[in-house]
């Protein structure tokens, strides 16, 4: 007679085999993105047969006497994988040849999302065991050993041990509760904020799955710029709802806090963070969130930026505002502070405010504050140098920021993938180490990272169906910075459409070269801000008349009959100042500065000699075509592809890729058009006229483009 636990576990792994079986069957009808890289595609050839002869049983193994949720959800998901890996071939039984046993009873001397998976053998069966420091490791290690048996990889050979680099892997979700996404391309909110919590939407289990997937640990579900009354009662149990659900996926709710909430809220005639009545109004507050939401992660906060309130507006620093609330947190949450920080009355260069603002406040934040830095000093442009603040705020705990959205590489219309980007910040020696380098990676490790979500409620999720891969990639690099560009591309290609060698072999290269080539066509050289005015969509270089001057692309390009580029040597604004003296150093010079970062620092001559022999405006020209003809050549590639996606997603894609050719185009037209108009040269020889005059490209208008 089976024990009541044994029984339980028996049954229990019979049930979400079967119900994975019956709702993968819809499923298999179409292919319309929805199952993100969870696809799960059916193996084939060796890979299959492999498995099959596996074909284990799920089995949780939890010395507690009850099924923890955490590892019922990893044994749902690894039943759901591996019946759908299996296809035709699945059994929908609950035991077979082999044996995959969930047994995360927390190990005290581990971190707790570590997690491990070895082999074993039980009364001559095979075995795969997942380990790890808390139940949530479980999660982790499902997610992980179905990735080793999506990309094919032999169950006899699996062996996993990984950590998370950074405690804190999170989303920050810019959407508003009444269903708009601020700078969202893929519909609206995938929050239901109208009908929780009495209904929770599939939706929000799906995209738990989807997060835990790639180690997200954290979301933070509201716009930063926020409204007071999420904070109200009626809003708190909405997002309890939410928490119950996605705890026992690892996940962490976050809540966007207006700092004017007991202003807006209560009524009381101050926000000053110093008023002990301010104190005790978020204190009680802290007090009513967690009393519903025990693991609430805290709140995220964006203060004296882009007209929001904050402390600055009592005369009080941000160190002031954010020690209040992380004292009314205490040590159940976090306090997370944006530095993304400009004013219109400081005529200071844009790049350079958050560094002056924040750097001389290293020390004073409270241990429960993070800061968090976007990946470059303006606005998650295509390109940017790092973030001067990396590394030179030693005693303060630093985020990085980065956009998974694509608000100015072509929303998401336009291919690109954006690890590349991200490695190259995370990658990039701050000079603050001494004879050691320090990276950024390192900068943030102890820390974590913070990506602005492309999700939203289109059926894909992201609008486009590769922006799906920059979604995978955050999580990917957040859980290991040390992953390559092309080992996540390869991982999420393989999983999303196709583990064809010969799929791969086109397809991964076109998704390396693709932030590359966006950045030709749109900002090369290092110019930055060209996008027209508040879409975002589209070029507007000619922009010089808007109210503050840090609105407009002429201030970035700072471009005339003499040359382009803004100075931020010492001769200009000094931002280069603001870098650690090494790297300051390697940049001041146009002669061995990056040429990839020459314009954001120096002004300079339309005929100035580049190192490939080229003019400037000659070289400027040559970015320009080689980023329209690489889009050129991706699609191209992808007509290519044809036999290895299936039809819908082959058509969106290819749709998508028509409409990156035809913008791409006008980028580089509409810019050429420009700076000719202000340096008066040709174009070199060979050279494609723009197809329109100036006045055309400056008489667009696109009162319909999303994400306004």
């Amino acid at each position: 007679m089976m024990r009541g636990r044994e029984l339980v576990n028996r049954l229990a792994t019979g049930l979400v085999l079967l119900c994975a079986a019956l709702a993968l069957a819809p499923a298999a009808r179409a292919e319309d993105g929805y199952g993100l890289w969870l696809r799960y595609a059916p193996l084939e050839g060796e890979a299959l047969e492999r498995l099959a002869r596996f074909d284990p049983e799920i089995r949780i193994n939890d010395h507690a006497g009850y099924i923890d949720p955490t590892l019922a959800a990893a044994a749902d998901e690894l039943a759901r994988g591996i019946v759908s890996l299996l296809g035709d071939r699945a059994k929908a039984r609950p035991s077979g040849n082999g044996i995959i046993e969930v047994a995360c009873e927390g190990m005290m001397d581990m971190n707790p999302e570590r997690f491990i998976v070895t082999p074993f053998r039980e009364a001559g069966r095979r075995g795969l065991r997942i380990t790890g420091g808390d139940y949530g490791a479980c999660i982790y290690g499902a997610f992980g050993l179905l990735r080793e048996l999506s990309l094919g990889h032999d169950p006899a050979s699996i062996t996993l041990d990984e950590a998370p680099a950074m405690p804190l892997r999170m989303l920050n979700h810019w959407d508003n509760p009444d269903g708009h996404v601020e700078r969202g391309y893929a519909g609206r909110s995938i929050f239901d904020w109208w009908h929780l919590p009495d209904r929770l939407d599939q939706r929000m289990i799906d995209y738990a799955r989807a997060n835990a997937s790639i180690g997200i640990n954290g979301v933070a579900v509201n716009n930063v710029n926020a409204r007071a009354f999420m904070l109200e009662p009626d809003y708190i149990a909405k997002l309890a709802r939410l928490a119950d659900a996605w705890r026992p996926y690892g996940i962490r709710v976050f809540l966007s806090a207006r700092f004017s909430a007991p202003v807006d809220i209560c009524g009381l005639a101050t926000a000053d963070p110093l008023d002990p009545a301010v104190a005790a109004w978020w204190q009680a507050k802290a007090d009513e969130i967690y009393a519903a939401i025990p693991d609430f992660g805290g709140f995220l906060v964006k203060a004296n930026s882009e007209g929001q309130p904050g402390p600055q507006d009592y005369g009080r620093s941000h160190a002031d505002g954010a020690n209040m609330l992380a004292a009314a947190l205490g040590d159940r949450g976090t306090v997370i502070w944006r530095a993304f920080v400009y004013s219109a009355d400081d005529e200071t260069d844009r790049a350079m405010q958050a560094y002056n603002e924040f750097v001389p406040l290293d020390g004073q934040f409270a241990d429960n504050v993070i800061v968090q830095v976007k990946n470059g000093p303006v606005d998650f442009q295509p390109r940017e140098p790092f973030h001067p603040m990396f590394g030179a705020m030693p005693n303060t705990h630093l985020m990085l920021e980065a956009q998974v959205t694509k608000e100015y590489l072509g929303f998401a219309s336009h291919l690109a993938f954006l690890a590349p980007m991200w490695e190259e910040v995370l990658d990039a020696d701050t000079g603050h180490g001494g004879t050691v380098v320090r990276t950024v990676a390192q900068v943030v490790a102890p820390v974590g990272m913070a990506g602005v979500a492309n999700t939203g409620s289109d059926r894909n999720w992201t609008g486009s169906d590769f922006d799906q891969a920059n979604w995978y990639a955050f999580g990917r690099l957040a859980w290991n910075p040390q992953l390559s560009s092309d080992q996540i591309a390869r991982e999420w290609a393989a999983q999303t459409f196709s583990r064809d060698p010969q799929f791969l072999g086109a397809a991964v290269p076109m998704m390396l070269e693709s932030r590359e080539a966006v950045v030709d066509y749109m900002t090369p050289l290092g110019l930055a801000h060209q996008m027209a005015t508040g879409h975002h969509y589209g070029p507007g270089p000619w922009v010089c008349d808007l109210p503050r001057p840090e609105w407009n692309p002429c201030y970035y390009s700072r471009a005339d009959a003499e040359g382009i580029g803004f100075d931020r040597s010492a001769t200009g604004s000094n931002a280069l100042g603001q870098y650690a003296s090494a790297i300051a150093a390697r940049w001041s010079d146009p002669e061995t500065i990056d040429p990839a970062l020459l314009l954001w620092f120096h002004h300079v001559g339309w005929n100035h000699q580049m190192r490939s022999g080229r003019t400037l405006w000659e070289e400027l020209v040559w970015h320009y075509d080689r980023g329209a003809a690489k889009v050129d050549t991706m699609a191209e590639t992808w007509s290519t592809l044809s036999e290895y996606v299936d039809e819908e997603r082959f058509r969106a894609v290819s749709e998508m890729l028509a409409i990156q050719q035809r913008e791409a185009r006008w980028w580089r037209d509409a810019s050429l058009a420009y700076w000719q108009s202000v340096n008066g040269l040709s174009l070199p020889a060979g050279a494609e006229p723009p197809a329109h005059p100036l006045d055309y490209y400056r008489g667009l208008e696109f009162p319909e483009a999303p994400g306004q």
